[in-house]
């Protein structure tokens, strides 16, 4: 009963009882979703900015040379002889990009 009249009497309790909740939201959103989006953006871009004869690595851990791309394939050349066919989301990161431009 003392509680009960002390937080009837303090405004500010109601919020108190609130503010572990609230501080643990935003630990969680500056620890783990503020970073994923982050590293989201970052991939989106690198896979937006795909271009011809870029050296990339596949998540498989395939290393190869682009040759095609389209809005959602990737054409890659592994050898003088052998060309894939990837899906453009199998990119995983690009290890050297073009800086002459074929037409």
């Amino acid at each position: 009963m003392f509680e009960i009249a002390a937080a009837a009497g303090n405004p500010y309790a109601s919020l108190m009882t609130y503010l572990p909740l609230i501080l643990m939201f935003l630990v969680l959103y500056f620890l783990l979703i503020r970073p994923q989006q982050k590293r989201t953006k970052t991939r989106n871009m690198m896979l937006g900015n795909l271009k011809k004869n870029d050296k990339i690595v596949t998540i498989g851990g395939l290393h190869g040379t682009i040759v095609e791309i389209t809005d959602d394939v990737v054409v890659l050349r592994v050898n003088d002889a052998t060309k894939m066919t990837f899906d453009r989301s199998a990119v995983n990161s690009v290890v050297s990009t073009s800086t002459v431009e074929e037409k």
